[in-house]
């Protein structure tokens, strides 16, 4: 009885958890399937997302000088990207930031990413301290202190705009 008992608050504990990263809503403003609050790569592989996110993360093609110059420092940042899986800007540079972060050995398990709905709300998690006017925005920290951001666009690549962020402050 007690390893029943046990067995189904392990499984009440993993649903509590699976409800509470990668969650779907119809956005009332546009009346489209919505990721909010946090997310991951995998949330964006599957369902709906996956029509954006998978082609553009497969066929992005980060330019090699600038993986070769992130690679031995990226893993002293941390990233924080705030997102709307309605916006096409979020639907072209997500995907091909986390393209980046692979091929210079970032794992995407330490990306904090946030979806947020047309409002810029991302409901149960609070992102006013943050400063979000527009997605995507890609924010880099070293040591917790923002070091650099990439507001909806690169002005190059991401993977250029990365680098000359990181390399400012290593």
């Amino acid at each position: 009885m007690q390893k029943c008992l046990f067995a189904l608050l392990i499984v009440i504990g993993l649903q509590g958890y699976s409800q509470s990263i990668n969650k779907v809503i119809i956005d009332p403003q546009i009346n489209k399937e919505v990721m909010i609050g946090y997310c991951n790569q995998n949330g964006f592989e599957k369902g709906v997302f996956a029509d954006f996110f998978n082609p553009g993360f497969e066929k992005y093609n980060p330019s090699n000088k600038y993986i070769e110059r992130l690679r031995p420092m990226i893993g002293e940042v941390e990233f924080t990207v705030v997102l709307g899986t309605w916006c096409s800007d979020s639907q072209l540079q997500v995907p091909h930031f986390f393209k980046v972060l692979k091929e210079a050995g970032y794992s995407d398990k330490r990306v904090k990413a946030i979806g947020v709905d047309r409002s810029k709300s991302a409901i149960l998690v609070d992102i006013k301290d943050l400063n979000i006017e527009r997605v995507p925005t890609f924010i880099v920290y070293k040591n917790g202190v923002e070091i650099g951001r990439i507001i909806e666009t690169p002005e190059k690549s991401i993977e250029k705009d990365l680098w000359k962020i990181i390399s400012n402050y290593l």
